[in-house]
């Protein structure tokens, strides 16, 4: 392969409100962050262990308004998008930050859904040229879910 690819894939819970930021001429970024768990047992003491992940993630436009409108604290979302490492500067020092700069989202689980239905999965799409992920409840998928 001549390329190179940066593409991340999460799944997990919000750990706050979605915040928005609107900008002149109608662009609109949103932040929150996602959080993300791996469990294990330790083989020596017998003991669940659970190791959770932060993930600080962006939506831009149409699809931060939706995440305003339709995800809470908790709402279980899946996530395709793009690392980015940027830097700033606080009281002269420089800091650095990864986000995850969302472009396709599916809402598995939300609050504010009226229905409040997680077999009827809508996909939420960045911009129109992009596609959604399939979920499907097939058995022989391999997904520990």
């Amino acid at each position: 392969m001549a390329g190179t690819i940066n593409k991340v894939i999460l799944i997990g819970h919000l750990g706050d409100e979605v915040k928005m930021h609107y900008f002149e001429g109608g662009n609109s970024i949103g932040r929150f962050p996602l959080a993300t768990n791996e469990t294990y047992t330790n083989r020596q003491t017998g003991e669940r262990i659970t190791n959770v992940e932060w993930h600080n993630v962006v939506v831009r436009n149409k699809l931060a308004e939706i995440c305003e409108k339709y995800l809470t604290k908790g709402d279980r979302v899946y996530c395709e998008g793009r690392i980015k490492t940027r830097q700033y500067e606080v009281d002269g020092q420089k800091r650095y930050t990864t986000e995850i700069h969302v472009q396709d989202m599916t809402f598995l689980s939300t609050k504010k859904d009226p229905n409040n239905t997680q077999s009827s999965v809508e996909p939420m799409q960045g911009s129109p040229n992009t596609t959604s992920p399939t979920m499907s409840n097939e058995e022989d998928d391999d997904l520990p879910f």
